[in-house]
């Protein structure tokens, strides 16, 4: 299968909240009716800076769905991108949609002239580990939580 990507549209929410269901699924985080309309308004708000972006198959289907945001690196005196979600549906996993999306997302980062492409992932997420492995260096840094 070859995947393209392409920029998530205005009028596609329930597509994208199909995706983004599966993506809450599979992390046992369910997407609640408040916590897709929120988000929603974060991606179609062109003063916010979280991106959307689908990975679709040769008929034009939504089959992965990436979230991104750029974000200040101070000490490195650069900007990123930030991958907060990466998700391809089960069926097509394995398939070259992540990688197209990875890619892709390299390839705005450069456009825009990002230092990096960053993201975490689950420990125990073998699969998608074996592709990150594969298309990027895992760092040494620990990531923490302080919840307010």
């Amino acid at each position: 299968m070859t995947a393209t990507v392409r920029r998530v549209e205005d009028n596609e929410f329930f597509t994208w909240l199909d995706l983004y269901t599966g993506y809450g699924e599979f992390y046992e985080n369910p997407v609640t009716d408040e916590k897709a309309l929120l988000v929603w308004s974060w991606l179609s708000d062109s003063d916010n800076d979280l991106e959307a972006w689908f990975a679709v198959d040769e008929d034009g289907k939504p089959i992965g769905l990436a979230h991104v945001r750029e974000f200040a690196r101070p000490l490195d005196g650069s900007k990123g991108l930030y991958l907060d979600d990466l998700f391809v549906v089960p069926d097509a996993r394995g398939a070259g949609a992540g990688t197209a999306l990875l890619e892709h997302l390299r390839d705005q980062a450069r456009e825009r002239g990002l230092s990096v492409v960053r993201w975490i992932t689950a420990k125990d997420n073998e699969t998608a580990r074996r592709l990150y492995d594969r298309v990027a260096e895992k760092t040494k840094w620990v990531t923490y939580d302080l919840v307010p």
